[in-house]
């Protein structure tokens, strides 16, 4: 596992904020068995069909993160009962041109903080119904929902003890989905051909 790379988006692009935290609280429970890396979203343009063949580096740089991931996690705030407008975006960039979706088979799951007692419940089940579309491997339990209001000190350090066992949960149940290995991901050619026929 320790060559598995994991990359993460964080829908909570501020400075201080819970989602990042919940990361390199993440990052501590993963200690050193994969490569936790945070993918820069905030750098991607909006998202359109006038410079999708012609992209920006930052997008082009953005895919092939992507396609040298072995698996993805997505860690989300909750805005508006769904997920924030900037990993949409990101998730819609890996989608184009149609038909090729980089996505398409990689072990994912997700996770979520808010200030809520909720905890993103709503996020993540907008979240995965884009996932199931996306034809990912996703990991439907253990669910992760936090109320990271108290979670952290001043320090962005985890002091919530049930959050960081239930973190230990979903990260066995992650490594034996990326484990079992069989996920053959399609070339883009061979998903344009598939497309057609």
């Amino acid at each position: 596992m320790k060559n598995t790379k994991i990359l993460t988006l964080v829908g909570g692009i501020s400075q201080g904020s819970l989602n990042k935290k919940l990361f390199h609280a993440f990052k501590e429970v993963v200690d050193g068995e994969a490569e936790l890396i945070m993918a820069d979203i905030a750098k991607l343009p909006f998202f359109s069909q006038d410079i999708e063949n012609d992209p920006p580096d930052s997008v082009t740089a953005f895919k092939d993160q992507i396609r040298q991931a072995d698996a993805i996690l997505f860690i989300t705030p909750e805005y508006n009962h769904s997920i924030p407008g900037v990993l949409k975006n990101a998730i819609d960039w890996g989608t184009r041109p149609y038909p090729q979706n980089v996505w398409k088979y990689l072990p994912v799951a997700t996770m979520g903080a808010s200030a809520g007692n909720i905890g993103t419940f709503g996020a993540q089940n907008h979240l995965r119904q884009i996932l199931i579309y996306l034809d990912v491997h996703l990991l439907n339990q253990p669910e992760f929902y936090m109320n990271g209001s108290k979670a952290f000190d001043e320090n962005g350090k985890l002091t919530d003890e049930k959050s960081r066992k239930q973190m230990e949960k979903l990260w066995t149940a992650f490594k034996g989905l990326i484990g079992e290995g069989h996920f053959e991901r399609p070339t883009p050619f061979e998903e344009v051909s598939r497309m057609h026929h």
